[in-house]
């Protein structure tokens, strides 16, 4: 028998879940599959009264997909433990479950192990089988801080895929060297566990590499990273921005702020854009962490922040400007994140043309623009800024930024006149970007190394004026064309056919399904009211008297009562 395990595995994997991290509907999957396979080779625990447990052998091993039925147990208790892995963050009693879930897992994959020994197994499945027993044990010991052991397991593991996919075809291959990568940073960090400081740094690179960490691996290798900083941070008592010292007391801070140079090379070292904005998110999300801590300082009522501050110089206090200080790091990492996404999104315009051939979404001018906005608002925030409203140096500086920013942003505006051909307004804007473009130029002088970082605006003047010609050509041609377009003989003013049977005209819609022969429906037409009618001489009829034919009614007594009473009546 030749059974695939790492194939069916992934495929499962893939399928059910886990391509989103939902290790619960993976193992309701794997629940509903074991009832299925239970029900297909009868081999039912019992009845809903009554358990039998049963175990198979290999006397009835007669088709694979009894080892199925172990394969899907392993991975149904597995991923239970995965599950357990994720709620144990907020909920530490559950990581006692998650260690049982991972033993039960270990014991169905020995059973399994043991059943491929058999003669009836291929050596492949042998093998297979062999490196699913390691790696689940290498995860059982990596949980329980067994670095030794795991270590051990996990070199069995890969040992066994490598050679797998040494031996076999490309396709099947890429399956073992997958598994092969995500258990080289458990390797790594056992090791380091273990006294290799070298296993830090690959550590290190693998999280650069992939932007961020993933699975098993993830808490632990950021636990590890933290802790290493914050030893690190035992020494760093100060920090020094804009010719002020500032003492640091904050022992979040002090993490953050030193391993802020690791991650911005790391930003830099980045491979590709997707990894690039992961690890800007990741750099913004510590400097957000930060701030909060920061700001929790900041707490205290009016008067003993008035205290803190220095009366001769006018100096925010410490904790303010260390305040002001993350604040600017925050904005800045915005505004790069930004500004590499307007590159990405530059790129794509000038690739404009392709992407249509492909079918593909296009860049638009309008994405830019906002981009740019965004840019904007941040440079005004860092300019209102505690502690730096009197640094003349600093406003001048983000002052050529933001120049620079809003001249992007006009040149992209006007790009998306282009695109409506509105010709005069793009013209006036082009006029616009190069008013900046001039103003930066002019103020520069002392802060150009302060704006090496930023889009160079003489390559955007040189575009710009090409830009210009380019676009008094297209609106001298567009010209020309209406006028051609506007001969009578082709005019349609909208006139259904039968209000213009006198005239001559080229219109295309006659052959069309929706063809204007008459106004439909029909337009309001004035039409008489009908007339109202008011009896006014009823108010001016004098009646005449009828006193004379009413009857006088007869004057009634004591002799008239006493006739009503017995009912004699005159």
């Amino acid at each position: 028998m030749s059974f695939s395990i790492q194939n069916i595995v992934k495929e499962s994997q893939q399928q059910h879940g886990l391509r989103h991290g939902d290790f619960q509907r993976y193992r309701g999957y794997c629940s509903r599959r074991l009832r299925r396979l239970r029900k297909t080779l009868n081999f039912k625990m019992g009845n809903r009264h009554k358990f039998t447990g049963k175990k198979v052998t290999e006397e009835i091993l007669s088709d694979n997909r009894y080892l199925l039925l172990i394969l899907m147990d392993a991975e149904r208790a597995w991923s239970y433990a995965m599950q357990l892995k994720q709620e144990a963050n907020t909920e530490p009693r559950k990581r006692f479950h998650l260690l049982s879930r991972l033993r039960k897992a270990v014991k169905h994959a020995e059973e399994l192990e043991r059943l491929c020994e058999s003669n009836r197994v291929d050596a492949k499945t042998k093998l297979e089988a062999q490196a699913y027993m390691a790696y689940l044990t290498g995860m059982l010991r990596f949980e329980h801080q067994e670095w030794k052991a795991a270590m051990e397991a996990f070199n069995k593991c890969k040992t066994i895929y490598e050679k797998l996919a040494n031996a076999f075809t490309e396709e099947q291959a890429v399956l073992y060297n997958q598994r092969v990568e995500e258990i080289s940073p458990n390797i790594r960090y056992c090791a380091y566990n273990i006294g290799d400081q070298s296993a830090m740094n690959e550590l290190m690179q693998m999280r650069l590499r992939s932007g961020g960490t993933e699975g098993l691996l993830a808490e632990k290798l950021e636990a590890l990273i933290t802790q290493t900083r914050a030893k690190q941070a035992a020494t760093m008592s100060e920090v020094e921005w804009r010719g002020r010292t500032v003492p640091v007391k904050i022992d979040k801070v002090r993490i953050f702020l030193l391993g802020l140079a690791d991650n911005e090379a790391a930003i830099v070292q980045a491979e590709n854009e997707e990894t690039k904005e992961r690890l800007f998110e990741s750099l913004l999300s510590e400097c957000r962490d930060a701030i909060q801590a920061v700001r929790e300082d900041l707490k205290p009522d009016q008067k003993q922040r008035e205290h803190s501050l220095e009366n001769d110089s006018g100096k925010v206090s410490n904790i303010q400007y260390l305040h002001s200080y993350l604040t600017y790091i925050k904005l800045s990492t915005a505004i790069r994140r930004n500004e590499s996404m307007a590159k990405s999104l530059q790129k794509a315009l000038l690739q404009q043309q392709r992407s249509e051939e492909d079918g593909k979404r296009t860049a638009r001018p309008q994405d830019l623009i906002r981009l740019y906005d965004i840019i904007l608002q941040n440079l005004v925030e860092l300019t209102q800024l505690p502690g730096l409203e009197e640094d003349k140096n600093f406003q001048k500086e983000i002052g050529l930024k933001t120049l620079v920013y809003k001249a992007y942003r006009c040149f992209f505006i006007a790009q998306s006149y282009v695109l409506v051909k509105k010709w005069s307004e793009a013209l006036v804007l082009y006029e616009r970007v190069l008013k900046y473009a001039r103003q930066v130029q002019s103020g520069a002088g002392a802060y150009t190394n302060s704006l090496k970082e930023l889009p160079d605006v003489q390559d955007l003047i040189t575009q710009v004026n090409a830009e210009k010609y380019s676009l008094q050509a297209a609106a001298i041609l567009d010209a020309n064309d209406t006028q051609e377009t506007e001969s009578p003989s082709q005019v349609k003013d909208g006139k259904p056919l039968s209000e213009r049977f006198e005239t001559f005209c080229l219109d295309p819609s006659l052959v069309s399904k929706q063809v204007s022969l008459v106004h439909f429906p029909p337009g309001f037409q004035p039409i008489p009211c009908k007339p109202l009618f008011f009896d006014l001489a009823l108010n001016h009829v004098a009646f005449p008297p009828l006193e004379d034919k009413v009857e006088q009614k007869a004057k009634s007594g004591l002799t008239g009562y006493i006739k009503g009473i017995f009912g004699f009546k005159s």
